[in-house]
């Protein structure tokens, strides 16, 4: 059966010995925020993830939502568990306290995000979109949209949707055809269909606020005639409750490979009544703001999934007798031994282990940057931080996702025949992470952003400043003989990254077909690299605290086994990605359309 135990330990070793999460607490508003404050939440948000959302993760998946003359129904059990979610504050965790959030740092946030995604991913989509348009709101909307939205949307009352795809137009925006017809009362009216709305109609709220992308009667052709606007399924009224219905409903929900217990729905806006967020035309600049949030949860996602896929693999491995060990006996008392001595299932619950472990401390860090970012005092460090944050978001969202998906593939394999039925609840797993590889941006268009518009940004400042970062990080280790087998291969990353970003600019430059024929390699050589780097740091924290932790030597241990393993077996593929790059387009292009 599939299992989840949110890893305590592990979270607070990369919290408090990898990255020193105590700094966060130097930041303007996070005085107070202290390890034992971050630690008392995540054993509260570790209870919630176990009893309350991991229960109904399995049922929630077997019965999916219900249309029914426009009205959707979630799974039993939700209702109660979203009541309970709210009463607990988790939806304004880390949300702006002048609205009534409690604003703890993103980090903590990442923290929680990922347990909830372990736990229940279809259940966290509802409040994980809602924070999204929150971020939108926030940054973008006028003083009376926040004061009207922010409050119900940081407390949970009300949830938020983006309603960007038409059933014409996916990723490319420019085409889409919704209208916003301007108004006498400063509103406009929005007709035209949206779909793959996720949580677009759903019974955990009172209110749901739509933000909908569309186009003004005069607005110039293409992404840059694009307004951002805010449509509620309910008018607010003076006291801010929902009043009359506006003119939208959901004309159906799509019947999907996973993630059943979250609603994605087709949603028609009929005239319906809304209000625009930040300036004529310029919508998806504000939207951006809701899709890279967006981006990185769903990163999380992909890395929450793995969490669970390795845990349920390893628990079934240590378990199932089958086989005796190739170099004998391992439990003579016993017909076989259990599955985990034999090499290649340890290779699969490594590389699954390997993954999980490196991109949490990773994911973490990324937290920690955008905690920076925002608030730091030192206009050097924010910049930095903010370069290093749009350099990273395409490659964690499309490496957790791909890799993700990895990882609840391999604990089927582990399984064997079990994992195939439906029983056992890992094929779950594989059906759910699916589907992280394709929204928010497929993960190719990931590595199309990487290479098109994060690489070149300000002048390539924010590679540089990747770059600087980890050469500085192994001159800094280099003469440390207990870290050499971890800081030679990552110099070699390093240097085998810096030669590929040069690569790109001689060649990409001259044929811009070349960026297309290279991105998907090349953020998987960053990936790997910035993976490298996370396990060099990992390993260097282990070997640290080995000894002075007492009792704890073999949790340390296995983090040093762990990062030999990747280092030796995953980071190589490194190497390959880079070669393929080299070989330029020529090989994807050669072959004539009709020849397919």
């Amino acid at each position: 059966m599939a299992t989840y135990k949110a890893p305590l330990r592990d979270m607070r070793f990369v919290l408090n010995e990898v990255l020193d999460v105590e700094t966060i607490s130097s930041l303007p508003k996070f005085g107070e925020v202290t390890p034992d404050l971050i630690d008392a939440v995540l054993e509260e948000a570790a209870k919630i993830a176990e009893q309350v959302l991991f229960p109904i993760n399995r049922s929630g998946d077997e019965e999916g939502c219900t249309f029914e003359n426009g009205v959707v129904r979630t799974p039993a059990g939700f209702k109660e568990a979203y009541k309970t979610f709210v009463e607990g504050g988790w939806t304004n965790l880390s949300t702006d306290p002048t609205y009534g959030g409690q604003g703890l740092p993103a980090t903590v946030g990442f923290v929680v995000e990922e347990m909830i995604c372990s736990a229940n991913l279809a259940f966290g989509m509802y409040p994980g979109l809602s924070h999204g348009a929150y971020e939108a709101i926030r940054h973008h909307a006028n003083d009376d949209l926040k004061q009207a939205y922010l409050p119900k949307l940081g407390e949970g009352t009300w949830s938020g949707t983006m309603c960007l795809t038409e059933p014409h137009c996916g990723t490319d925006l420019g085409m889409l055809r919704t209208r916003a017809e301007p108004q006498a009362d400063g509103s406009y009216a929005i007709t035209g269909t949206k779909i793959f709305i996720s949580a677009g109609e759903h019974d955990l709220t009172e209110n749901i606020i739509h933000l909908v992308l569309a186009r003004l009667p005069d607005a110039p052709g293409g992404t840059k005639g694009i307004s951002l606007f805010v449509v509620p399924k309910f008018l607010p009224t003076a006291e801010g409750k929902p009043g009359k219905r506006n003119g939208l409903g959901c004309g159906a929900i799509e019947h999907k490979m996973g993630i059943k217990a979250s609603s994605t729905c087709v949603m028609n806006f009929d005239g319906a009544k809304g209000w625009i967020v930040g300036e004529e035309n310029k919508g998806l600049n504000a939207m951006f703001t809701m899709m890279n949030a967006a981006r990185l949860g769903v990163g999380m996602q992909g890395l929450g999934l793995a969490e669970t896929a390795y845990q349920s693999a390893v628990a079934y491995a240590k378990d199932r007798i089958q086989g005796r060990s190739l170099s004998g006996p391992k439990a003579p008392d016993k017909p076989a031994d259990p599955i985990i001595v034999h090499p290649d299932v340890r290779r699969m619950l490594l590389t699954q282990k390997s993954f999980s472990e490196g991109a949490r401390a990773l994911a973490y860090w990324v937290g920690m940057l955008i905690d920076v970012a925002r608030h730091s005092q030192d206009t050097a460090k924010r910049e930095e931080a903010d370069d290093l944050l749009q350099l990273l978001t395409p490659v964690i969202k499309a490496y957790f996702t791909d890799t993700g998906f990895e990882s609840a593939n391999l604990a089927v394999q582990v399984h064997g025949g079990h994992g195939y039925i439906r029983e056992h609840g890992v094929e779950q797993l594989v059906r759910d992470a699916r589907i992280t590889m394709l929204y928010e941006g497929a993960n190719g268009i990931q590595a199309l952003d990487l290479v098109g518009r994060k690489l070149p940004m300000h002048g390539g400042r924010p590679m540089q400043k990747l770059l600087a970062l980890l050469h500085g990080f192994v001159a800094e280790n280099k003469g440390n003989a207990a870290m050499a087998e971890f800081v030679g291969p990552l110099e070699k990353a390093v240097n085998q990254m810096q030669a590929a970003v040069m690569w790109l600019m001689q060649n990409a430059m001259r044929n811009h077909e070349e960026a297309g024929g290279a991105a998907t390699d090349f953020l998987k050589v960053m990936a790997l690299t910035v993976m490298a780097y996370m396990w060099a740091r990992i390993a260097k924290a282990a070997l640290d605290s080995n000894g002075k932790n007492g009792g704890e030597a073999e949790f340390y241990d296995a983090k040093l086994a762990t990062a030999r393993f990747f280092v030796k077996r995953i980071l190589p593929q490194a190497e390959a990605h880079y070669s393929a790059l080299q070989s330029g387009v020529e090989p994807l292009m050669a072959l004539r359309a009709e020849a397919f």
